[in-house]
């Protein structure tokens, strides 16, 4: 069932474009997963973040890829690495879609 939230409530969600600058192999995840370093641009800087993407996507192929991810829910301890933001994808089962800009934006746009 989903949970209808108000428009002021929707607003407090930070989506922003970002690229992915690095991607490394995560084995002390539980799941399968990588870990990834991402460009929001010169005000929001780089983040980190975990991703359970492997099924569909190889690190050569996410390199250099714009994304969206939510970057203001609280820090999360995964394995021995800290995220810092959501990377957002559609879901089916355990394959995970990457959302990402129909063209190149600039680093840190946001999403709304």
């Amino acid at each position: 069932m989903n949970e209808t939230l108000t428009w002021p409530e929707f607003t407090k969600v930070d989506m922003r474009v970002g690229t992915i600058l690095e991607v490394l192999d995560f084995p002390e995840a539980r799941k399968p997963a990588y870990q990834l370093h991402i460009d929001f641009g010169k005000e929001l800087g780089v983040k980190k973040t975990s991703a359970q993407i492997t099924k569909r996507y190889q690190k050569s192929d996410l390199l250099g890829r714009q994304i969206v991810a939510v970057i203001n829910f609280p820090k999360k301890q995964i394995a021995n690495f800290m995220s810092e933001c959501l990377v957002l994808g559609a879901v089916e089962g355990e394959d995970v879609i990457l959302l990402q800009p129909g063209s190149g934006v600039p680093n840190g746009l946001k999403v709304s």
